[in-house]
């Protein structure tokens, strides 16, 4: 069209100018434009055209919806996808942390039992070279025993001044064997209560870094509790006009009398779980439901 106008602008130039040379050359060209023009716009006259038209635009609309929805559907099974692989990785993370938790706890218990037989080994020896004195002692009792009956067969008879030197001499080895393993046995019950100790000692610093985890991870649960039920501070710009409604639903934790009160009036709406006109009180927080419209939605934002 702008070009046909263009067109008939320069054939009245041309008329204007009297350029009957230029006036025909611009109508020749004039009429092969319009001649073009009207073979481009002849299908739009034709009937159903339109209706035609309409429909393809109606498909086209209709597969980009289609594509969107599929797009927007492969997006939200990969991020579920996603979901669901970053929970098995926590839950593979969890249970490695167990099994190295458990490798490291048995490792412990073989370290401190080997601390244990290398500071006892050498309290045992020293009880075990006691004993076999004991043995060789005894046995020297009974060779002595022996030879003097061979040489009393013999009418050999050893004089008792022989015999109380001996006996002198065994008593007298007795009794420091006696002393020593008195010595080393205290000696064991003093390492085996000092290893006790110590294994003890452990196994309460264990308890404690436990019940540090425990307590973290309960004040991060109480923590996402709050944030759930009263705002989160750190992104609400206006924290501060919340305070009077967490100090009022939080003084229970701050005054006993507070506490006894709500209990009380708690206490006036116990019933059993199987009472037809009521419930039992649920045993943490109840968190309010999903909004069930656009407006609710927009009001909870």
């Amino acid at each position: 069209v702008a070009q046909v106008t263009g067109l008939c602008r320069a054939l009245r130039r041309s008329e204007d100018e009297g350029d009957e040379a230029g006036w025909a050359r611009a109508r020749e060209e004039a009429e092969a434009a319009l001649r073009e023009l009207r073979e481009v716009v002849r299908p739009l006259r034709e009937p159903g055209y339109g209706e035609a038209l309409r429909r393809k635009a109606e498909r086209a609309r209709k597969r980009r919806l289609r594509l969107q929805r599929r797009k927007h559907e492969a997006r939200a099974a990969k991020e579920e996808e996603a979901a669901r692989a970053a929970e098995r990785e926590a839950k593979i993370d969890q249970w490695r942390a167990k099994c190295i938790q458990e490798v490291e706890e048995k490792n412990r218990e073989r370290e401190l039992k080997a601390a244990a037989d290398s500071v006892l080994s050498e309290v045992r020896k020293k009880q075990a070279d006691t004993k076999r004195m004991v043995d060789v002692l005894r046995g020297l009792e009974k060779l002595r025993k022996l030879r003097k009956e061979a040489a009393a067969r013999k009418g050999v008879c050893p004089p008792p001044s022989a015999d109380e030197a001996f006996e002198n001499q065994v008593e007298s080895l007795k009794t420091l064997l006696k002393t020593r393993t008195e010595l080393y046995e205290a000696e064991e019950r003093a390492l085996r209560v000092m290893l006790e100790g110590e294994q003890e000692e452990e196994r309460k610093r264990e308890m404690e870094k436990k019940q540090k985890k425990e307590r973290e991870k309960l004040l991060q649960k109480k923590l996402e509790m709050d944030s759930k039920l009263f705002g989160d501070p750190a992104e609400f710009p206006l924290a501060h006009l919340l305070q009077p409604f967490r100090d009022y639903y939080l003084q229970a934790e701050h005054s006993v009398a507070a506490l006894i009160q709500i209990r009380h009036e708690w206490d006036q709406y116990l019933v059993p779980a199987d009472h037809p006109e009521g419930s039992c009180i649920p045993p943490g927080w109840v968190f309010p439901s999903l909004p069930t419209n656009d407006t609710w939605a927009t009001a909870v934002r």
